[in-house]
Order: C-alpha cells, then sequence, then structure tokens
C-alpha cells in the first residue's frame, strides 16, 4: 500500500456519467480518494452519503472528494440518483488503478478467501504527495476525522 509522503500514482477513470477523470487534472486542489467495497450496501452506502452531507466543507476546504470502487459506471449513476450523492465516483473494473494505491486485497469471510476492496481513505496534497491515509476504514465518524486532518494539514 502506498504511503504517507509518497507520490500519488496518477490515474484516469471514468465517472458516473463515462467522463475520463485524471488525477493530474485535479493539481492544485486537495483530493480526498476513499476506496469502497460496493455500492448500494449498507456501509457504503453510509459512507457515500455521510460524505455528501459534508462536501460543501470539503469544498470550501479546496478539496474534491472522489469515490473508487470496481462497480460499473451504470452502477455508480443507480447509487447516486438512489441515495441523491453528490460526490464523484470512479469506476475502475480492472482493479488497476486499486492495485496500484494497493487497496485490491486478499480478503477473508466466513473461511472463504478472495481479492476485494479494502476500505481505505488518502489525502492528497496540491502537489500530488499523499498526506494522510486510513486503512481499514470504519464508517462511523470516518469523514469528520478526514475534514479535521485536512483543516491540520492545511494549517501546518
Amino acid at each position: 500500500m502506498i504511503e504517507v509522503g509518497e507520490k500519488a500514482p496518477d490515474f484516469c477513470l471514468p465517472n458516473q456519467d463515462d467522463v475520463e477523470m485524471c488525477l493530474r487534472d485535479l493539481k492544485g486542489k486537495w483530493v480526498v480518494l476513499y476506496f469502497y467495497p460496493r455500492d448500494n450496501t449498507p456501509g457504503c452506502t453510509t459512507e457515500a452519503c455521510e460524505f455528501t452531507e459534508a462536501a460543501p466543507d470539503f469544498s470550501s476546504l479546496d478539496a474534491v472528494i472522489l469515490g473508487v470502487s470496481a462497480d460499473s459506471t451504470k452502477k455508480h449513476r443507480n447509487f447516486i440518483e438512489k441515495h441523491n450523492l453528490g460526490i464523484t465516483l470512479l469506476s475502475d473494473e480492472s482493479t488497476e488503478m486499486m492495485q496500484k494505491y494497493g487497496v485490491w486485497q486478499l480478503k477473508k469471510n466466513y473461511g472463504k478467501e478472495y481479492m476485494g476492496i479494502v476500505r481505505c481513505t488518502f489525502i492528497i496534497d496540491p502537489e500530488g504527495i499523499v498526506r494522510a491515509k486510513w486503512e481499514k476504514v470504519r464508517v462511523k465518524g470516518h469523514v469528520e476525522a478526514v475534514k479535521e486532518k485536512l483543516k491540520e494539514l492545511q494549517q501546518s
């Protein structure tokens, strides 16, 4: 997994509207990049709704919120419409970008092993350097913690 202080791996992925978004296009902005397992599951829905609720706060901190999963752009559109989300979701169906970030890992559930997305969040500074990361995120209180860390980073 990439570490704090490292350059964030570049990526170009389609968003929910099938428009390609690249990290290099966001240079000069703070990026909150969060990885989540799946659209329309309880934890992922809570996380997306909380990021949507906090989006104006992040916007006032000059930060862009990007959620990434292996779901298709069509599934992302349905997820956004169903829950009235106001954030950008990127589709990494090949998992190539998730592998670069180290969040595509071997998981275990009920004795079965499989490859899947570990819920993680990264804060990337305007120069493209990872300034904070959370691994194996617990959704409760997470968005608030990310917001506080972003404020702290911007003040230092």
